[in-house]
Order: C-alpha cells, then structure tokens, then sequence
C-alpha cells in the first residue's frame, strides 16, 4: 500500500475548509440582501397617514450571522454524517441494534396505535390529534401509490381528497345516506376524477406533469367555490351526518350504543369510534398497496418509475399503467376525505387548499419514496412536530423547518429511502454458455 503524503492530506484538508467558508460566506451575503428589505427597514402608517419607518439592523446582524454559522454546520453534517460516511462513523454493535430496532419497529408503532386510545382515553387532544397523524398517514399512503411508486410527481392530491369529502357531504345531506353507503361511491368518484386527470398528462412528465396536477387541483377547489347551488361556495356544507356502530348511533338517546350497553354516555366514545375507523381506512390502503406491489401492475408501476422508455420497451402499457395509478391514489384521497367530512361536521373550501398537497408530497418524500413505515414516521414527525413546536409561538415555522433541512441532508432520499424491487432473485444462477458470446455466464 502506498502511503498518502500529508503534505497532500492537508492540502486537500486546507481547501474543503475553503470550500465550506466560500459557501457560507456567499449563503451569508444573500442571507444579508434578504433580510436588509425584509427585517431590517420597517415601515408603517403614522397617526396622521404618513409613512414613518425605522431601522433594525442588529437584528439583521445577527440573522446574517445565524446563517453564515448554519451554513458551517450544514456542510460539516453533510460531510461528517452524510450518507457516504455514515457506516464508518457507527460502531457495527450500533448498526446492529439499529437493524434490530428497524425489524420490530413497525409491529411496536402499530401495537401502540391499538392502544393509544386505551392509554389516553381521558385527553381528548391526544385522541384528535392521533385521528388528525392517521389521516395524513392514509393520504401519504395513497400518494405514495403515484408519486412513490410510479414516480408521477402529483401536486394537486388535494382534489381527490376534496371530491371524496364532498361527495360524501352531499350524497349524506341530501339523500340522508348513510357513511358506509357513501364511504365507497366517495372512492369511486375520485377515482373517476383521478382518470380524468391521468389523460391529460399521458404525455407529460416531471415539471410539466406537476404543473398540469397543480393546475388541477386548484381548478377543483375553484369549481367548488364558484358553484354555491350545489357546494354551498364559500360557505361550505354544514350539518354533516357522524357515522354509525352498525346503523347503532354514538349519541345520548335512548337507541344509543351506550343506552344499549348500560353503561353511562360520555362524548368520548365517538372519538374513540373514528380513531379506530381511520385506523382501519388506514390500514386497508396499507394493504391493498402492499398487494398490489407484488402484482403485475405494481411491478409495472416500478418500472414506470425507473424508466418509462425502458418500461415501452419491455412492452408495457404506460397509458393503463398511468390511468391506474392515478386512479388508486385517488381512491384512497377519496376514502381520506370522506373520513374528514364525517369528523369536522362541516367542509369549506379553505380546508382543500395547496397546503394541503404540499404538505402531504412533504411527508412522502420525508419519509422515502415507496416506503410504507416511512411514510407513516414522517406523517407522525411533520404533524406532531407541528404541535410540538407550538409552544415557539412565531419561532415555530423557523425550527420545524431547520429540523426538515438538517433530516433531508443527513437523509436525502428520506427516513427509510430505498427502492428494493418486489421481485428478485434469491441467489446466482448460472447462465448457459450458449447464451452468451464469451463461454460460461
């Protein structure tokens, strides 16, 4: 083995040092332009209507020197603890409890999501907030159909949740429907509307896609404010009928479930009812994923994410596979929202907007592309990180993002990045030579 001269060693070391202060100066420069007109000038209007303003440039001082600081830390994590050196850096007892850890981390989350509303029966803000992290767990998981494994950047996934919600609001309010009768048209209608959406963009792909998808969405939200005979427009639909334990009410009347049981009425019964409800919505899509992976269309789906002209080589359909695709997301947008209907009693259009898209497209790349239990981690991570960080008051935003920052560079195809094929061989085969050109395969 040849020896590296140190003189090379510190050299080398002498310019990554360069290299991250050049970095962090020119982050620092367009840090100070930034917040020169953002924070440093304030202006308002004065008693007698003039405009009067006055300076903060300490605060504009010490911003810039937060992001000169952050930029150094930044590059040093992403060169200390980036993926390429972090097997070198954990000890192997480390990575194998790790390992250990990750195989029964998923029984133990959903042991304890069984148990959650046990534990905290008597916290109404736990039990909701646990309904609101399972509700964007399902909407991940659907997401995760087009954009994890098809690899169909969708930022529009908010329409299919608004057309779940409101087919369910209206068919229950104006039919007297009941949820379950509703929960599956809900699905199909957004599923319908997933397919009117996936032929336009036949064609299309990254940007260009994820514009048309945009586009999309907003189109929906638009048609639900403008046609107020049948959505009700800007003031939305109220008086939204709550779900039944097998046509059984969660109310205080006699023909209650708790007068049928004997026991005495609490209005935590109901929410513990829709906690196990999107439990189980959630669990379904979980599953159905899970299956369709290892089926022929899921398999196409992979394909299609990898390489869409290998994918027409092999002679897949890319039209069908798209159309499905789009419609399976769909679908499980649609039971999603249905679900948020019959929990708020009440939907407007301010709860469909693109926030709401993004921030679910959020949680699917946080938590890795195509992973399942990473998907459900980041959707626990962004939600609760969001109430956890409450506290901060108008600082909240700033940590929680930092937070995402410092998560993606550390991990940057997300939690649990990877994409393992659902078929492969379990161990070498050897080719026959009359297959090859060269003897022996």
């Amino acid at each position: 083995m040849t020896a590296i001269p140190h003189e090379t060693t510190h050299a080398s070391r002498t310019a990554g040092i360069a290299y991250i202060l050049k970095k962090s100066l020119i982050s620092a420069l367009v840090a100070l332009v930034l917040f020169s007109l953002m924070v440093g000038v304030r202006t308002e209007a004065g008693s007698e209507g003039q405009l009067t303003y006055w300076t903060r440039f300490g605060e504009v001082a010490a911003l810039v020197a937060v992001v000169f600081g952050g930029s150094i830390v930044i590059e040093l994590l992403r060169q200390w603890i980036g993926p390429n050196g972090t097997d070198s850096l954990v000890p192997p007892a480390v990575r194998s409890g790790m390992s250990f850890l990750g195989r029964y981390l998923a029984p133990a989350l959903l042991i304890f999501t069984f148990l959650v509303p046990v534990i905290f029966y008597d916290q109404r803000y736990i039990l909701d907030l646990g309904i609101l992290v399972l509700t964007y767990v399902m909407l991940g998981w659907g997401l995760n159909v087009v954009v994890g494994l098809a690899g169909l950047l969708d930022l529009g996934y908010v329409a299919f949740y608004a057309v779940g919600a409101y087919s369910y609001a209206l068919l229950a309010t104006n039919f007297g429907w009941s949820f379950w009768i509703c929960l599956p048209l809900a699905g199909i209608l957004a599923a319908f509307w997933g397919v009117l959406l996936g032929f336009p963009v036949l064609r299309l792909r990254g940007d260009y896609l994820a514009i048309v998808t945009l586009a999309f969405g907003e189109i929906i939200r638009l048609v639900i404010i403008n046609w107020q005979s049948l959505t009700g427009g800007p003031n939305g639909v109220s008086s939204i009928p709550r779900p039944s334990f097998f046509g059984i009410p969660l109310d205080n009347s006699d023909n209650g479930l708790a007068a049928r049981l004997g026991i005495e009425y609490s209005p935590t019964h109901r929410i513990v009812f829709l906690f196990y409800v999107i439990l189980a919505l959630a669990l379904l899509t979980n599953w159905v994923t899970i299956r369709l992976r290892r089926l022929p269309i899921g398999r196409a789906w992979e394909a299609l994410r990898e390489d869409e002209v290998a994918c027409r080589a092999l002679g897949i359909n890319t039209t069908t596979t798209k159309l499905t695709a789009f419609a399976t997301g769909a679908m499980f947008g649609g039971f999603a929202g249905a679900f948020f209907a019959t929990r708020q009693g009440f939907i407007s259009p301010e709860s469909f907007t693109f926030q709401e898209s993004a921030l679910v497209l959020a949680i699917v790349v946080l938590g890795g592309m195509g992973s399942q239990l990473g998907v459900a981690l980041a959707a626990l991570a962004m939600i609760g990180g969001f109430e956890l960080f409450r506290g901060l008051e108008n600082y909240r935003m700033l940590v929680f993002g930092m937070a995402m920052v410092l998560i993606m560079i550390w991990r940057p195809r997300g939690l649990i990045g990877h994409r393992a094929p659902t078929v492969f061989l379990t161990k070498a085969h050897a080719i026959s030579s009359d297959l090859v050109k060269e003897g022996h395969g």
